[in-house]
């Protein structure tokens, strides 16, 4: 048993730090997060991005990665949520580019350079419609100027606006609210300014959640 005694504690030892690493993960997966009134806008007032009734009575907001794929999965089961509760849902995203993803920030420009000719959100179901192509691409821009191309989108000044200040601006105006309200990864999604725990981030609890948020509130 002696001989054997060093290969047990190493093992041991081996277990306690990777259950211990494992609930630290999930401790930094499930922000307890909510969007108070005074972080309801973004630092300097700008716009947002919004798909549906402005006025709808219940918003799902989302901050998310082009290159996440979790966020690409989630992307038509959002946009369909939209559409089967018009009026009644809302849907805001804003970007939230991941450094450990090398093209996420010059996808999210991309979506607003498109967004200065209103095509944000064509661009935006194009680029997770595409995510498993230009996600490995070793030169993304040139992808995204014949997405911008296939969108009928003016390309000189597209290309112009991937290189100005404004798309980038936007970018990191996003990245600043995101900051201020603590949020670390993507998909990170709000439904009527709760965030949804990272465990149900499916579309079928997702669906779920924005089913009961329609019928709490009185039909507009």
């Amino acid at each position: 048993m002696k001989r054997y005694l060093p290969f047990v504690i190493v093992v041991a030892v081996a277990l306690l730090t990777a259950t211990g690493a494992t609930m630290l993960y999930r401790t930094k997966q499930r922000p307890a997060l909510t969007i108070t009134k005074e972080k309801s806008t973004s630092p300097g007032g700008e716009s947002v991005h919004i798909r549906g009734n402005p006025n709808a009575r219940v918003t799902l907001e989302e901050y998310g990665d082009f290159q996440c794929p979790p966020c690409g999965l989630l992307s038509e089961p959002i946009n369909q949520l939209e559409k089967d509760h018009q009026p009644n849902l809302r849907v805001i995203f804003r970007n939230f580019p991941l450094v450990t993803h090398a093209h996420a920030r010059e996808a999210a420009i991309a979506a607003e350079a498109a967004g200065l000719q209103d095509k944000f959100w064509e661009m935006h179901d194009l680029l997770y419609r595409e995510q498993p192509i230009w996600s490995k691409a070793t030169d993304a821009r040139t992808l995204f100027n014949s997405y911008a191309g296939m969108l009928g989108l003016d390309i000189e000044r597209f290309k112009k606006d991937m290189d100005g200040d404004k798309a980038k601006g936007r970018v990191e105006a996003d990245q600043k609210h995101a900051n201020l309200l603590g949020i670390q990864n993507t998909p990170t999604i709000f439904l009527n300014n709760k965030a949804i725990d990272p465990k149900n981030l499916n579309p079928e609890s997702l669906r779920a959640a924005a089913d009961a948020a329609v019928k709490e509130k009185p039909s507009s």
